[in-house]
């Protein structure tokens, strides 16, 4: 049996663009994605806290340094400019492997700065 863990995670990230006319997808500043573990093009699930939209795409880097999170193609009509957003990645492996995976955690400001990383959890983290 397979689990699917969280490797990648990227906080409260604000969308910079909507663009209908594009393919599809999410587009991030690359150096965001490699701070956080995702690799372009893998599978994200994006969650949009401002109107509680989910949906499944992939990440397309944007340039680096760009700040740009920019929704594409029919995801567009999930968010707007400024709607908050939480992208996530998974990766399957074993049980054993799943209790050694540290994720990447990234937190974001209102402008799109990493202002907190985190990864691995300690005893202390768990629910009682």
């Amino acid at each position: 049996m397979l689990k699917q863990v969280l490797t990648g995670k990227i906080h409260t990230a604000r969308l910079t663009m909507c663009d209908l006319n594009y393919e599809g997808s999410l587009a991030v500043d690359l150096a965001i994605l490699r701070e956080a573990n995702i690799v372009p093009y893998e599978k994200i699930l994006v969650v949009n806290r401002s109107n509680g939209e989910r949906l499944e795409t992939y990440a397309i880097p944007a340039k680096a340094g760009s700040k740009v999170f920019c929704l594409n193609g029919p995801a567009a009509l999930k968010g707007k400019v400024g709607d908050v957003v939480t992208i996530m990645a998974f990766s399957l492996c074993d049980p054993a492997e799943a209790y050694q995976i540290s994720p990447s955690i990234v937190v974001m400001d209102e402008n799109n700065n990493i202002v907190l990383k985190k990864g691995r959890f300690s005893e202390e983290d768990l629910l009682p």
